[in-house]
């Protein structure tokens, strides 16, 4: 098990490029089910959590190659049933082979999922859709056991908005009898991504980037051919570092349109950020300043850096407030912050920050992929040594981080635990 040694203050300076995004291909991934035949996807970013997908792509009967960032994905003999516990257990991105291996072949067992260990985010809604589009579905001994004869469209209305739950029945709608129409369906990028490239492969999808999606079934879905969109988690991630660190960074290959909510919030934390069409420049001030953020659904400030941007406050000057409406419960880096000398505070989903002006280098534990980065823009903001224990976590959200920020003049050190 691997650590890393962060040695800081450093602020960061240069030019960084941003890879595919996670969110988007662990779906699109799972939808080449959906074909038979040989899916080509482009923009694949070199991660733990594909890695694992890979392994459950094979062990359903595709064969997966790769090279160098282009997948290819060959399903004509992917006619395994079943998505054992040792994977799902470990990446919860893992339920969305469920959708399409029920829509192919009728039937498909499913380990309940496990993935990062904050809260509880129940798959109700994804069975519930399931259901309404005409499966059967039962839980026996920690697996999601479904069937049907043909999956049928149907209108769907999610009580909440959900990305799991909306790429899941994108897919099963697609090769569902007739009409499905989804409404209160989630509005992020990487869903309108698995739209896009459903539509590339024959199928009729309305109301991309609206909260009402309409999927007229069909008989067969051609492979996929589709490059994956830039990773706006990761690139606000390198924007909090520039931002936190005091740097100059210039952000490319990345889509600034997707990122309006967290430029509003560096902005008002007294960073400079100057957006071009596809690359951001961030400059981080002399000292940060207090701001109140909220998180909430696409367009809204994304729950995924909420870690981070608590990081950045705790050296803000003055009082800051960050409330997490998504998932309460995501508060497992706190204790962690605390340990570099950050002044938190948890009132059920508030966190209040008091900013200090130095945070001091100290022993920290990553608990989960978000939380790790957080950690680390912390680590490269203190005065002394940081060690960053179970950075696994991060190797599953981030391609290579330590290499790609020593690259802009931090000092990370990836060593044995």
């Amino acid at each position: 098990m691997d650590k890393f040694v962060v040695q800081g203050p450093t602020p960061l300076s240069g030019t960084i490029p941003v890879n595919g995004a996670k969110n988007a291909v662990l779906p699109l991934m799972a939808a080449a089910l959906l074909s038979r035949g040989t899916s080509v996807i482009e923009n694949v970013p070199d991660l733990r959590d594909v890695t694992t997908m890979v392994k459950m792509l094979d062990i359903l009967g595709a064969k997966t190659t790769r090279e160098g960032s282009t997948m290819t994905i060959d399903t004509r003999e992917a006619n395994g049933l079943e998505a054992p516990y040792e994977l799902v257990r470990t990446m919860r991105a893992s339920i969305y082979v469920l959708a399409p291996t029920l829509a192919i072949h009728g039937r498909a067992r499913v380990s309940m999922p496990g993935g990062c260990a904050w809260g509880p985010r129940p798959i109700d809604l994804h069975l519930m859709a399931m259901e309404k589009l005409g499966a059967k579905i039962a839980l026996e001994h920690g697996y999601i056991e479904a069937s049907c004869e043909r999956l049928r469209g149907a209108e769907i209305v999610f009580p909440i908005s959900s990305v799991g739950a909306t790429a899941q029945t994108i897919m099963a709608a697609a090769l569902a009898e007739g009409t499905t129409v989804l409404e209160n369906a989630a509005l992020e990028p990487e869903i309108t991504d698995l739209v896009h490239a459903l539509q590339e492969c024959g199928v009729e999808i309305e109301g991309a980037d609206t909260p009402r999606i309409v999927v007229h079934g069909t008989t067969s879905v051609k492979p996929l051919e589709h490059r994956v969109i830039p990773d706006r988690i990761e690139a606000e991630t390198f924007m909090g570092a520039a931002a936190i660190t005091g740097g100059n960074v210039l952000i490319t290959h990345c889509n600034p349109g997707h990122m309006h909510a967290v430029i509003s919030v560096l902005e008002a934390a007294g960073a400079t950020v100057e957006a071009g069409e596809n690359e951001v420049r961030v400059k981080g001030p002399s000292r940060l300043k207090a701001t109140d953020v909220v998180t909430r659904e696409y367009p809204g400030f994304p729950t995924d850096m909420q870690a981070q941007i608590i990081a950045l406050l705790c050296r803000a000057d003055g009082v800051s407030t960050v409330k997490e409406t998504i998932y309460p419960d995501r508060f497992t880096h706190v204790p962690e912050l605390r340990r570099f000398g950050a002044d938190v505070r948890l009132d059920g989903n508030l966190a209040v920050i008091r900013g200090v002006e130095k945070l001091q280098g100290a022993p920290v534990m990553a608990t989960d992929i978000r939380a790790s980065s957080g950690l680390i823009l912390a680590a490269m903001s203190a005065q002394g040594q940081t060690e960053i224990l179970r950075v696994y976590h991060i190797d599953r959200g981030y391609q290579r981080i330590e290499e790609r920020l020593n690259a802009l003049g931090a000092r990370i050190e990836r060593a044995s635990q």
